[in-house]
């Protein structure tokens, strides 16, 4: 079974900027190899559109813009599209992150991959199915889920 997945803005965003590979871009390679699938949402769409759009970020990428674009639109045709009909909150200590727990109920994914695992374990709702996973946790469990 692919495992279902949210791939969090900031592992997008590594996988960007990061010079050396690593996990974060193991984690997209496995999204565009469809050995995970990642799920997608209108909140989660829109971060990743103002964040890879930041002008002073994407400076530090090795990517030229045309190339940031065609992996972008590569990663985004592997997602699949959900829709969030039910918010649960208050839950999260930062309330920016409540969307992502929100569309991985919604999108029955097995995990939220994040780099950021301390903001999204302190929440008040506990959705066991779902596990919260840094980049490299995931690069060593996927098939496991």
């Amino acid at each position: 079974m692919i495992p279902r997945v949210v791939v969090d803005t900031n592992v997008l965003a590594g996988a960007f900027l990061s010079k050396g590979g690593g996990s974060n871009r193991e984690v997209i390679r496995r999204c565009l190899k469809r050995e995970a699938q990642p799920v997608l949402g209108v909140k989660l769409f829109n971060e990743y559109e103002a964040v890879l759009g930041r002008a002073d970020l994407m400076r530090k990428c090795p990517l030229t813009t045309k190339d940031r674009l065609a992996l972008l639109e590569a990663f985004l045709s592997t997602c699949e599209w959900v829709r969030v009909y039910y918010l649960w909150r208050p839950n999260l200590p930062d309330e920016a992150d409540n969307h992502l727990i929100e569309l991985a109920v919604a999108g029955a994914a097995d995990a939220i991959i994040t780099n950021n695992t301390r903001d999204m374990a302190g929440g008040d709702l506990h959705f066991p199915e779902t596990r919260i996973l840094t980049p490299k946790q995931f690069s060593q469990t996927a098939f496991k889920l």
